[in-house]
This record gives structure tokens, sequence and C-alpha cells, in this order.
């Protein structure tokens, strides 16, 4: 570093370590070198890092995330009580329907988009659910990708309608992505390290998001940026006691019924099916 710097310098081996040595004029400026390379370089994880320790139940809530999902597929695909489905609930552009936010997030469009959906959600679920707890994580999910929904609701393009969990997908990576950005900004690393999160978050979103015109694209980012703002606020409030995951995930699941309720009620009766 002094050498790089030009500073006339000399390395004395020590017994424990190293000595250098640089005339008096100099000395000033190197400490501040050698104060500003200390600073920089990759620091130890911090007492909050170090005290992250993985939460029970993960597996359980992904299992009853691709439960939900599976569920939707089989009464969206028998067209149950008479109605169709995806017309009940996919996300409109301008849909005078805030529930859409939600159930758009539970219905697919053919077995390939719901597998797919299924192996992320419960890839990325299982991780946030470890992270965060798995009852905190999928209210968090539930409400970072349904927030995207009604803001895509407002500014996509007029006739854009969209359906599928990859908007919650990417809100999970967000959510993970935004967690570990808000702890590394609170450390004086150097800023590749405390930008790498995000820069990694970001990576994926751009490897796993993008598509042809039939993805949608605008909900990804959505998903993604509104999950990342979730694990950031979410990771001040960590750990949270089993009650409260209970209860968090309670709520999620309580989401998403009040959301088709209120669809399937709120369905003309001339938009209903003649039945199979």
């Amino acid at each position: 570093m002094l050498e790089a710097r030009g500073i006339a310098h000399e390395v004395e081996g020590l017994a424990d370590g190293v000595r250098i040595r640089v005339a008096p004029e100099l000395a000033a400026a190197a400490r501040e070198e050698l104060a500003r390379y200390a600073a920089e370089r990759l620091p130890a994880p911090t007492a909050a890092e170090s005290q992250i320790v993985p939460q029970p139940g993960a597996p359980f809530a992904a299992c009853v995330y691709a439960g939900v999902l599976l569920l939707i597929a089989w009464c969206a695909g028998r067209q149950l009580f008479d109605v169709d489905w995806l017309e009940a609930g996919d996300l409109e552009r301008g849909a005078l329907a805030p529930w859409r936010a939600v159930t758009a997030l539970t219905l697919h469009l053919d077995p390939l988009h719901l597998i797919g959906n299924l192996l992320f959600g419960i890839g990325f679920g299982t991780l946030a659910g470890r992270l965060f707890g798995p009852g905190i994580a999928w209210l968090g999910i539930v409400l970072a990708a349904s927030g995207a929904n009604l803001i895509e609701m407002l500014i996509a393009p007029p006739g854009h309608r969209a359906v599928g969990a990859s908007t919650a997908v990417f809100a999970a990576l967000g959510m993970l992505t935004g967690f570990a950005w808000r702890r590394r900004l609170a450390t004086r690393a150097r800023r590749a390290y405390r930008f790498g999160p995000l820069v990694a978050g970001i990576g994926l979103l751009a490897l796993l998001g993008a598509g042809d015109e039939h993805v949608d694209v605008l909900g990804h980012v959505l998903g993604f940026a509104a999950g990342v703002l979730t694990g950031a606020l979410e990771s001040r409030r960590l750990p949270v006691s089993p009650p409260g995951q209970r209860l968090a995930g309670s709520l999620a699941l309580a989401i998403v019924l009040a959301a088709w309720l209120a669809a399937l009620f709120a369905l003309p009766s001339s938009a209903r099916s003649a039945g199979p």
C-alpha cells in the first residue's frame, strides 16, 4: 500500500510481525494510508450476523405453499362452483378489484408454469423461512408480492393481464437480498462487501426473471423490489417467537382465503361457466 502511494519506507521483520519505518515527515501520511487499508479489509462477522440461528418449520411452510398452489390449480382445472377461476382471479390492468393482487399469485396457465413456480418458490421460500421464521417469511412474501401486483395493476400497459406465483418467488428472493444488504450496510466494510448481496440479488433477478413477451418482467421486478424493502425492514425485528410465527403464518393463509372469497362472490353470474 505504501509503495503504491510512493511513500518511502523500510520493513523490518520481527518475531511476532513486522515493523514499518518511514521518515518522520512521512509518518502522518503513512498512518493514514494504513488506517484506510485496515478499514477497507473484509471484516469479521458482526455480533448481529453471528447470532443468526436457522428457524425451524421452514420445510413444512414451503409444503403449505405448494399445497395451496396445487389446490387452486385443481379448482381452476375443474372449474369448481361453475366458475372460470382464471377470469375471476387474474391480474387485470385498471381493475377495481384489489383482491386480484392476491388471487393472481395462485393461478397458473399450464402445468409447466405451475411446476417452475413450485420449485423456485419452495427453494427461496425455505431459505426465507429458515432466516426469518416460516410465518414471518410467508406473510412478508404475500404482502410484498400483493403490493407489487397492486402497483402493476396501476402502471401496466392497457389490456395487461397476468397470473402466476413468480412475483411471490421474486419477492422471496428480494427478502433474502434485503436482509443481507441491510445487515452489511451497518459495517465499515468496503463498498463491494456492503453492496454485494444487492448486486447478487439483481443478478439472479436478471438471470431468472427475464424472458420473452409472455414473461411478466414488470411483475418480477416489482416483486423483487418490494421483497428487498420487506427484508430490510424485517431484519430489525428478528427473532420472532413461535406464537408470533404461527400467527403470521395463519394471517398469510387468511389473506389468500379472503381474497378468493371476495373474487368468487364478486364475479358476475354472467361470467360463470355452464359447467363441464
